[in-house]
């Protein structure tokens, strides 16, 4: 079988085993494979303590709230008090488990806490690489609808006239959030990494937009 986690599969495993079985296609065991390897890919030239750095990739979506509940801005505080419990079963040392939890709970873009660390840096950029390029809106559209959610206002698909709801109109949320996200990586190599995603996702939203008859503005 192949090593997702390599080469801390064995510490990935233990941890793995703590969680709860929650089903979401958007945070599921790929997406955890999947910031697990941009974390790598940023730490190759940023540095970190990769032992915490996986630590913090597999516990950093422990606890599943939805996008549409009211508790969504505190969903990395209870997956990073979740971590500690976890952690402090395996020998962890008490700093080093402190360094997970904010790591986790600063990766969040709901939570709005600005990470101190260069470990919670780097998670941050390799979570949110995941909101980006193809994968973004695979699970951007995804995500939508599981909420229920059309895939834009066919009156006024840009909302030009309205303001925007990404509750109802998928479309919106690249403008309320998707492609904002690009200016808020912590880290060099992040940085470089989300404009080639950025450029991707622009590209998938005015190709959409064309299809539909629209022009797209910028």
């Amino acid at each position: 079988m192949t090593a997702l986690f390599f080469p801390h599969q064995a510490l990935a495993d233990t941890l793995l085993a703590c969680l709860p079985d929650a089903f979401d296609g958007a945070h599921d065991l790929a997406h955890l494979e999947r910031v697990w390897r941009n974390v790598q890919c940023i730490a190759a030239e940023e540095g970190g303590d990769r032992a915490l750095l996986l630590a913090a990739t597999v516990l950093h979506d422990g606890v599943h709230v939805a996008k549409n509940d009211p508790r969504r801005a505190q969903a990395s505080q209870l997956a990073a008090d979740q971590a500690r419990e976890i952690l402090s079963t395996t020998g962890w040392e008490s700093p080093r488990i402190e360094a997970v939890a904010h790591a986790i709970e600063a990766h969040s873009f709901s939570a709005g806490i600005t990470p101190q660390t260069l470990e919670a840096r780097i998670l941050q950029d390799a979570d949110r690489l995941d909101s980006l390029g193809a994968l973004g809106v695979a699970r951007c559209f995804y995500t939508a609808g599981q909420m229920g959610g059309a895939l834009y206002d066919p009156f006024d698909p840009q909302a030009d006239g309205r303001a925007l709801d990404d509750q109802r109109f998928t479309l919106d949320h690249f403008q309320t959030k998707l492609l904002t996200l690009k200016e808020g990586f912590q880290t060099a190599t992040g940085r470089r990494l989300a404009a080639q995603r950025h450029a991707r996702l622009l590209a998938f939203r005015d190709a959409l937009l064309e299809e539909i008859g629209e022009t797209p503005a910028r």
